[in-house]
Formats: C-alpha cells, sequence, structure tokens
C-alpha cells in the first residue's frame, strides 16, 4: 500500500527547483526576455544578501520570541499569511490598517500577529532602512513559525514588493470553512495552485484553533436540515456540542494533538473528526482523498510538500517589477511622498 501512494506522490508532484527553492528561471533559460517571465522569477533566495544581510536571522529571532510568550501565534501568522496571498496576491495587503482595508472586515476580526510584524519591521527599519518588505518578512515569519512548531524548513525567496490597495470588500474572497471542493479547487486554481496543494496547505489545521461560529451550522442545522452534518463522528459531535456554547468559543482544529504539526489532522479526516466541513470534504471527494491517505500514513510525503507548497504560495501574485509597489516603511500604512 505505501508503494502505491508513493508511485502516485511521484506522479503527480514534479519536483523541480525553480519552484522549491526560487531560484530565479533566468540562470537556466537566458535567451528569454524579462517581459516574457513570471513575476516570481524575479524572487530569489539571496535578495538581501548584500542590502540586509541578518534581515532571515532578525526576523527568525523575533518570532521565536514571540511564539515562547504565546504559542497560538504560530498557527496565527501562517493563517494570516495565507490571507495576504490569498486577496491581491501575497504583497502586504492585509497588513494595512485603515478605514475600509481588508484588516478591517469582518471576515478579518479573528487574524492575529499584527503587532509581531510591526515588531520585525521596526527592528528591521533601525538595521536596514527602507529594505526589507512587509510582505516578505510575512512569508519568512510563517516559514520560521512553522518550524518552531515542528514542521519543516524551506528556503524562502525574497523580493516581494508591499501593494498599496487593500479593501474590505475583498476580504471575503478568502475560503471560510463552508465551500464545496469544486469551489475550493477553482479558488486555488485560480491563484496557479493545484489540488495537491489545496491538500496539502490544508494540512496547516494540524494546529490552531478556529471559532465555533464556523461548525455550528454542522453541529446543529447541517444545510437547513435542523439536524447535526451526518459525516460528523458522533463522539465528536458531542465533544463539539460541549465545547461550543457559543459562536465565540474556541476549539482545536486537530482535536487529537493541537500543538504539534503532523499527520494526525489526515488521520482525524478518515474518522471523521475533522472540524470544518472543507477539511472533512478532502477525504469524501475522490480528487482530494488519495492524497489524504497518502498524508496520512506516510508522514514524510506531507512534511516534503508541504515545504513545495508553502513556496508556491508565498509566489502568488508577487509584485517584483520596477514599477509595481512598494517597501513600505511602516506595515499599516502605504508611505507617503
Amino acid at each position: 500500500m505505501r508503494l502505491h501512494y508513493l508511485t502516485l506522490f511521484l506522479l503527480l508532484v514534479p519536483f523541480k527547483l525553480s519552484t522549491i527553492y526560487g531560484i530565479s528561471p533566468q540562470a537556466t533559460v537566458p535567451n528569454k526576455s524579462s517581459k516574457s517571465l513570471p513575476p516570481e522569477a524575479f524572487l530569489s533566495i539571496d535578495h538581501y544578501h548584500t542590502t540586509c544581510p541578518h534581515a532571515e536571522g532578525i526576523i527568525s529571532q523575533k518570532v521565536a520570541a514571540w511564539v515562547k510568550k504565546d504559542p497560538t501565534l504560530a498557527p496565527a501568522i501562517i493563517r494570516l499569511h495565507f490571507h495576504d496571498c490569498a486577496v491581491r496576491g501575497c504583497d502586504g495587503s492585509v497588513l494595512l490598517n485603515h478605514l475600509g482595508s481588508e484588516r478591517s472586515a469582518l471576515e478579518s476580526k479573528t487574524l492575529r500577529g499584527f503587532q509581531l510584524i510591526d515588531d520585525i519591521k521596526g527592528e528591521l527599519e533601525r538595521k536596514c532602512p527602507k529594505t526589507v518588505s512587509c510582505a516578505d518578512i510575512l512569508t519568512a515569519a510563517a516559514r520560521d513559525a512553522t518550524l518552531l512548531v515542528g514542521g519543516p524548513f524551506w528556503e524562502v525567496p525574497f523580493g516581494r514588493k508591499d501593494g498599496k490597495i487593500s479593501l474590505a470588500t475583498e476580504a471575503n474572497m478568502v475560503p471560510h470553512g463552508h465551500e464545496n471542493i469544486t469551489a475550493l479547487i477553482a479558488f486555488f486554481k485560480e491563484k496557479g495552485l493545484d489540488i495537491l496543494d489545496l491538500v496539502t496547505l490544508s494540512g496547516s489545521h494540524t494546529i490552531g484553533r478556529s471559532t465555533c461560529s464556523s461548525v455550528m451550522n454542522r453541529i446543529y442545522n447541517f444545510n437547513g436540515t435542523r439536524k447535526p452534518d451526518p459525516s460528523l463522528n458522533v463522539y465528536f459531535l458531542k465533544l463539539l456540542r460541549k465545547r461550543c456554547k457559543t459562536e465565540l468559543d474556541l476549539v482545536h482544529l486537530d482535536v487529537i494533538t493541537p500543538r504539534t504539526f503532523d499527520t494526525t489532522y489526515y488521520s482525524n479526516l478518515k474518522r471523521k473528526v475533522g472540524l470544518l466541513s472543507t477539511d472533512q470534504s478532502l477525504f469524501s471527494d475522490a480528487r482530494t482523498a488519495p492524497f489524504v491517505e497518502a498524508f496520512a500514513t506516510q508522514p514524510f510525503l506531507f512534511t516534503s510538500q508541504f515545504s513545495v507548497s508553502m513556496v508556491k504560495l508565498g509566489n502568488v501574485q508577487v509584485l517584483t517589477r520596477p514599477n509595481e509597489g512598494e517597501i513600505r516603511v511602516n506595515c499599516n500604512h502605504v508611505n507617503t511622498v
């Protein structure tokens, strides 16, 4: 059985160094015009080696210090990074703090980690003024947060610029746990991500918590039936009803090992104890179930692919060309002339 899943994995996951490490295609395709290259081609792992050589060190030290004080910040930063990339690409737009911004939207009210990013930015501005973008900081912080909870390491390609537009009306573009698999696949495809990325990045739910508002319909009134979701494990249903007295109560996304980055999340789906309906649907849909099976039984496949998919996520719609974006001095506001 293991050989079967390994074969499936290798067939469907073409490992490309340029995808995993962000190596610029310019090194291998010198004859192509820069105008024909995708924006992520201008990212590189050594982007700050000369202009701010200690950037990654400062980011990792700050993330470690904050997460040591509050371990719940690790999943919060990963989630904040996803929300940023899901709207207008990975441009730091979710960090902008003004009336009518993504951050001010109702859908963003549970996002956390902004103060950590501000702390990192403040230190980097003291050491390397006007050099390191907020989008790059958030991307690297998500990697470091993953590492701190036992997840894999990956090289982060840098060079993103910060966007200047952030609209509250666009915050609802981010999936919120109620979508069907077809809608999720379409959303990911629009971002340049595939089905494997969907299943892999959903695995970040191995840590963190959700408000009960995301599951109230599953435990009391699934699809307007006034009955619980029939796909819920009966014992898990009882636990959720006990924990979710109000919509603001919190419940672990992975009820078995909530503080450890592992593959129990996928095993939970097989036992019908996935918290969000979008989670549980990954195992019930024939397009995604084979990957759930593979990750549940072979942790190395999951951690290896998680690194690849996180790099791909961080490359979504990045701003890298000369006339795009800016390097914000303060992550909360666009620069003033």
